[in-house]
């Protein structure tokens, strides 16, 4: 008798949107192609939670979704933007500047989530489909080279072994750090978010609850999430780095309402309403981002960064989520082609396949990374050309520039 293949082992190191959609992905691709993988999820956290509010998903992630085979759970969470990506208005009166539209009517269509709802469907379709086992509680430290495998140091203590590495621990991730030292780079943006119900028609101006409320310095995005029940708000200011000295980079880090009452003083009413249904202490924190990163691959393509620790990106695009899952769906479909013996040489070797993967995925995230500073700076007037410009006229600019800028992501 032919002894049984043993299953190629696979460590994903964090548990986030990036990490589990990793895992369905190489799931997937594997179990069409036969090959026998056996996959572990290391979470640094006591449980699979997002905290945050609401993420966007373009088209072109929603379309992986769908793929897997639960776009019908998706579009049940998502908010729906009826027909608007973000209609674009002026902060003192609300006037339009520029409207982008989507077409949403769609079976697969734009997706804006709250994170806990997707985490949620993400994780429960690994558990449905046994694809992983799923481990809390393991912060990674460090990987070690064995030559045939990688070692995990967790800091706990622990280790674990595996055939390859992926890490989808974020933006702090140690898994980069240990290759490549750099530190997250702060915008001079800070945000604040909650989530609030949504208004109802009657009480809503718009036609849309896709908003973005444009002044000099600052904007007030509002979009729907949770099935259009709640209103997922996050409003960006510029600041200089002694006003942001006490503002932490975490999701967790809160201030009080007023401080959102103070920056956003003089905006329209509709604004004001919005701000005043906000929780007692919204979130407040520094918007940070990586330099472009040029090596995704290391120990000869055993270990590999996806998602934020390969490419993060400021969200004034909303498409570092939906990055990362294209990252998940390229990396799935490469080493199921690896590991069932392609005759394709691109798959001949590990290093070689991560090779590939680095080579398809890095163009497309870095210049999403490079568009999302360009977006921000857009929409708080602080590209080169705009600073010493009234607001005024920087509203012609910011439409010609916002029209067609996710084409390419979507």
């Amino acid at each position: 008798m032919v002894p049984k293949a043993q299953p190629f082992r696979i460590a994903v190191v964090g548990g986030g949107i990036g990490g589990l959609f990793a895992t369905l992905a190489i799931h997937h691709h594997c179990s069409a192609a036969g090959v026998p993988v056996r996959i572990d999820v290391y979470e640094q956290a006591a449980q699979y939670k997002e905290i945050g509010a609401g993420v966007g998903l373009g088209v072109n992630a929603a379309r992986l979704i769908h793929k897997l085979g639960f776009g019908d759970k998706l579009n049940a969470i998502a908010g729906h933007r009826t027909g608007v990506w973000i209609t674009f208005r002026r902060f003192d009166n609300s006037e339009e500047v520029v409207t982008i539209p989507v077409n949403d009517n769609q079976t697969i269509r734009q997706a804006p989530c709250a994170r806990s709802a997707l985490l949620d469907l993400l994780k429960g379709t690994v558990e449905a489909r046994e694809a992983a086992t799923l481990h809390t509680k393991k912060s990674c430290r460090r990987v070690e080279d064995l030559g045939d495998a990688v070692r995990i140091h967790f800091e706990d203590s622990t280790t674990a072994e595996a055939d390859i590495v992926i890490a989808c621990d974020g933006i702090h991730s140690p898994i980069r750090n240990q290759f490549h030292v750099d530190k997250p780079i702060f915008s001079g943006t800070i945000a604040y978010r909650g989530v609030i119900p949504i208004p109802s028609p009657s009480s809503w101006p718009f036609s849309s609850y896709s908003v973005l409320w444009l002044a000099k310095h600052k904007h007030f995005l509002v979009f729907p999430i949770s099935g259009n029940t709640e209103l997922n708000i996050v409003a960006f200011v510029t600041k200089s780095p002694s006003e942001t000295a006490d503002v932490k980079e975490s999701w967790t880090s809160v201030c009080d309402r007023k401080d959102v009452e103070e920056d956003y003083a003089g905006f329209d009413d509709v604004v004001q309403k919005v701000i005043s249904l906000l929780p007692e202490q919204p979130s407040k924190w520094k918007i940070t981002d990586r330099e472009p990163l040029d090596c995704w691959q290391y120990m000869g393509g055993k270990v590999l960064l996806l998602g934020d620790a390969a490419h993060a990106m400021l969200p004034h695009l909303g498409a570092g989520a939906g990055q990362a899952i294209e990252d998940g769906w390229v990396l799935g479909r490469a080493l199921s082609e690896h590991l069932s013996g392609s005759g394709n040489k691109h798959f001949a070797s590990l290093a070689s396949t991560a090779q590939l993967y680095q080579d398809v995925r890095l163009p497309r995230a870095q210049k999403t990374q490079k568009t999302s500073r360009m977006a921000g700076d857009t929409y708080e007037m602080q590209t080169e050309d705009m600073l010493n410009k009234t607001f005024e006229e920087c509203i012609p600019i910011i439409a010609e520039r916002t029209r067609e800028r996710m084409k390419f992501v979507w």
